[in-house]
């Protein structure tokens, strides 16, 4: 909106050159969402109580410390995080940017999916929320549109184009068999980062890890230059998504205040699906989306692990670990909720690293 307003008065007033720059404005998206964060936090959180007399439903079959230790914690925190990432991107991104809208109404429509969810859980006092495939038609239908969209976006030459990293010039056109590849991607991730949030603190932060390595993968695929030095695809317009995952990070980071161990306000589904559909979404439009499941590798191993317990059992009647998503076969090891939660984050960086070493080594 800034952006939009103050740039065309450049020529009458010099210091509102500064909105053509993107690091500039991603540098005031981060700084705006971590004070909204900051400021309307604790009012936020206090209005959950106030709504959640009994906090979030804690599964019987989950870890039997946590019916202790998180009884009553609210949920849906990740209302604070959508206020500050919406509010933080509007004011400071491109607002004319198709790519900027695709990415914000995924996140926003993949919130909702996780508010009713959440809603329900907390109102019948039960861990039974939104019907299974319900979430998942509507998160299908959310993703399918955005996929189509970015599709149509994008220029010719790269239009529902898979590129295949480490791999010089390697590139697969799905043609429309990209859009069941944009839900795959998309639902695949908000439903990944949701199976990882069980710990405080443990899924925001490899968000933002996640967040700041596709900043930097959408300033350089989005400036000509860069992404033909680097040999990467070039993606037009792709680059104002810098400004998006500055506003996630400040609104990821803000969240994080009150939601280190012990957490005050749990993300919730509200907070979980939509990051999950922002990185998703960023993405398909930065044309990354094999780089996401090496960024967010920690997301796929949660995944794997439930898939392979459930698979598993009704293949064997035997489990493989001691209790899926992997962060929970730790907790019955005998590991410490924050010697998991820092380990995982290790783990996270790590991944992010070998996902940009895929922006030069090819």
């Amino acid at each position: 909106m800034l952006y939009n307003f103050l740039f065309p008065l450049a020529d009458d007033f010099a210091l509102f050159n500064l909105f053509r720059y993107l690091t500039f404005r991603t540098g005031g998206a981060v700084m705006t969402a971590l004070l909204i964060s900051f400021i309307c936090g604790p009012s936020v959180i206090r209005w959950l109580k106030s709504k959640q007399h009994r906090g979030q439903p804690i599964r019987d079959d989950g870890p039997q410390s946590h019916i202790i230790a998180k009884q009553g914690t609210p949920t849906m925190g990740g209302f604070l995080i959508l206020l500050a990432l919406a509010v933080s991107t509007l004011l400071w991104a491109d607002l004319s940017n198709t790519y900027v809208w695709v990415v914000l109404l995924v996140t926003i429509g993949f919130g909702a999916i996780g508010f009713a969810d959440d809603y329900l859980k907390v109102s019948r006092h039960n861990t039974r929320g939104l019907p299974g495939k319900l979430k998942l038609l509507l998160e299908f239908i959310i993703a399918g549109l955005a996929g189509y969209v970015v599709m149509m976006s994008s220029p010719v030459d790269i239009s529902g184009v898979l590129t295949i990293p480490f791999l010089k010039n390697a590139i697969l056109n799905l043609g429309w068999l990209y859009i069941p590849f944009a839900i795959l991607v998309t639902v695949g991730a908000g439903n990944a980062v949701n199976l990882t949030d069980g710990l405080d603190g443990l899924a925001i932060v490899p968000v933002m890890i996640a967040a700041a390595s596709f900043a930097l993968i959408a300033y350089l695929v989005g400036n000509a230059v860069f992404s033909n030095y680097l040999q990467i695809q070039y993606v037009p317009g792709s680059g104002e998504l810098t400004v998006f995952c500055g506003a996630l990070i400040g609104a990821s980071l803000g969240f994080l205040w009150f939601n280190a161990p012990p957490a005050m306000v749990f993300m919730g589904d509200t907070g979980s699906l939509a990051m999950g559909g922002a990185l998703g979404s960023i993405s398909l439009v930065a044309r990354h989306e094999i780089v996401l499941a090496i960024i967010g590798g920690l997301f796929v191993l949660e995944t794997v692990s439930v898939i392979v317990q459930v698979a598993s059992y009704k293949m064997t009647g035997k489990r493989v670990f001691r209790m899926a998503p992997l962060h929970h076969h730790f907790e019955q090891k005998g590991w410490a909720e924050p010697t998991i939660v820092i380990r995982f984050w290790i783990i996270a960086v790590i991944l992010a690293l070998i996902g940009l070493a895929s922006l030069k080594l090819r």
